[in-house]
């Protein structure tokens, strides 16, 4: 399931698992079950510290599904936040390009580096 299991052993997240004589490493379905859940936490975001918190949780016997939120919603703030950054970025790009166009359409000569020292202060 994964290309390494030792940073999921040392964070506590399985046990060290068998291997067959052909070296292959052997879990049984609670470690399936549970990489599949760190598999599927990864792809929404989460870090392997944020997961081991759920799963310490479930082994407890705790609901981790507020955990699950504050999470989730940390995570939304970040992707919030760099689209906003991103939304940024372009649009100085956008008007970098322009004052180029426009530089250029007027004959202006070297324009680039200007375009570029003009947008790094703005």
């Amino acid at each position: 399931m994964t290309g390494s299991d030792s940073p999921l052993r040392s964070k506590g997240l399985i046990e060290p698992v068998s291997r067959t004589a052909a070296g292959y490493r052997t879990y049984n379905p609670d470690d399936v079950a549970v990489l599949r859940f760190i598999r599927q936490a990864k792809a929404v975001g989460l870090k392997l510290d944020e997961v081991g918190r759920i799963i310490d949780l479930q082994r407890s016997g705790q609901q981790p599904c507020s955990t699950v939120i504050d999470l989730l919603d940390l995570r939304l703030a970040d992707i919030d936040a760099k689209l906003t950054d991103l939304r940024r970025l372009r649009r100085t790009l956008s008007d970098a390009r322009s004052r180029a166009d426009a530089a250029a359409r007027s004959g202006a000569d070297a324009v680039i580096g200007q375009v570029i020292e003009s947008t790094a202060s703005a």
